[in-house]
């Protein structure tokens, strides 16, 4: 077997730590509120803006032994179909997993778009299919539709998607109508992309067992999670691979970590980041890992070396792992145990981090690299 890994390519900016002033750069400073976003969101005076800097992280993940980049999609982000097809060019292997919710675009466009981006790249685009967690996010989009039916037409988007790949189809649905579908002539004959597919409603799952390549979980507790792999193959014909994201803060020691981690949380004392409201079914598991937690950040420490409070410091997934780089390499190798075919890992900043972690961490790890 062998196992993937991805990292996250920052798609909303990324300040490096040197702009924090007293934080040196390579700390955990831009895991405090409002580091990520302004450093390179406007650009710089030489012109040297956001798109620029996502091809040093793609650049630098693919000289350091990741497969390719995960490229997230929320209101702050850039367009990540755009930023793909632009950053093809800057790497020769490199996959690049497009994160998007179907209910905002087409099947049959969407089927287009992939295709021309799988011709002009080689085959490397990757699909993360998001349904959306509700709250102020979604209706940033626009969208009212409700969670389960979100799924329901999720899946519906993919039975369209795979009809016009192998059209022409025709397909009268609940959400989408379609006749003779088919993608043009010089486009046909592309491989499909791969799907990682998120979620852990029942929804999501029943979505995911008829869809996905790999189910996709944020990381938690090691048996909650092997318990939901569990329940996802009860729920599939053909059970998928699984993949887990990771938010990751190793240092050559555990003490240097922790103290990092201290140093971030001190700083921002009764301040905070309270998490959005939200839909999310993995967000609602996360909060009850961590419900009755004390107010020291060590609290949040649910197992040896995974932390429950990177949402305390900045958007996204509450689990990450943190330790020395031998520390961090065998959880990733219990997760490997567990029945993990991929990662996605992330850590700001996006260069440095990802430097490090192929650095350190990737050669430590005892399961087969792909």
């Amino acid at each position: 077997m062998s196992v993937d890994v991805y990292w996250r390519i920052a798609m909303e900016g990324d300040a490096p730590a040197l702009r924090l002033g007293d934080i040196t750069r390579g700390g955990f400073g831009p895991y405090l509120p409002g580091a990520l976003g302004p450093g390179l969101r406007g650009g710089a005076p030489d012109g040297y803006g956001p798109l620029d800097y996502m091809g040093e992280v793609a650049r630098a993940t693919e000289r350091s032994g990741f497969v390719g980049g995960l490229m997230p999609s929320f209101p702050e982000t850039d367009d990540p179909w755009a930023a793909a097809a632009a950053l093809a060019g800057e790497t020769t292997a490199y996959r690049f997993m497009i994160a998007f919710q179907p209910g905002f675009l087409h099947p049959v466009q969407a089927a287009r778009m992939s295709a021309s981006l799988q011709a002009a790249t080689g085959g490397r685009v990757v699909y993360n299919i998001i349904s959306g967690g509700g709250g102020p996010q979604q209706l940033w989009w626009g969208d009212k539709v409700a969670h389960d039916d979100r799924y329901a037409r999720t899946s519906e988007f993919l039975d369209v998607l795979k009809g016009v790949w192998d059209g022409p189809f025709d397909h009268d649905g609940r959400f989408y109508r379609v006749e003779g579908a088919a993608l043009p002539p010089e486009l046909r004959g592309q491989p499909f992309p791969e799907i990682f597919f998120s979620g852990s409603s029942p929804a999501a799952i029943a979505a995911a067992g008829r869809h996905a390549d790999y189910y996709l979980s944020w990381l938690e507790p090691f048996d909650a999670l092997a318990a939901k792999f569990a329940l996802v193959r009860e729920h599939s014909d053909t059970p998928p691979k699984f993949a887990v994201r990771v938010d990751v803060l190793a240092r050559e020691t555990e003490e240097e970590a922790w103290e990092e981690l201290r140093r971030g949380w001190a700083r921002l004392g009764g301040e905070r980041r309270t998490p959005d409201a939200s839909e999310s079914v993995g967000w609602q598991r996360g909060r009850e890992f961590t419900a009755g937690a004390g107010d020291g950040f060590r609290d949040l420490e649910v197992q040896p070396n995974v932390w429950g409070g990177f949402n305390r410091l900045r958007p996204g997934p509450l689990f990450g792992l943190v330790g020395d780089y031998h520390q961090v390499a065998e959880r990733l190798d219990e997760l490997i145990g567990l029945g993990v075919d991929a990662f996605i890992l992330a850590g700001v900043p996006h260069l440095e981090e990802a430097q490090r972690v192929g650095r350190h961490v990737l050669p430590l790890l005892k399961g087969k690299i792909a």
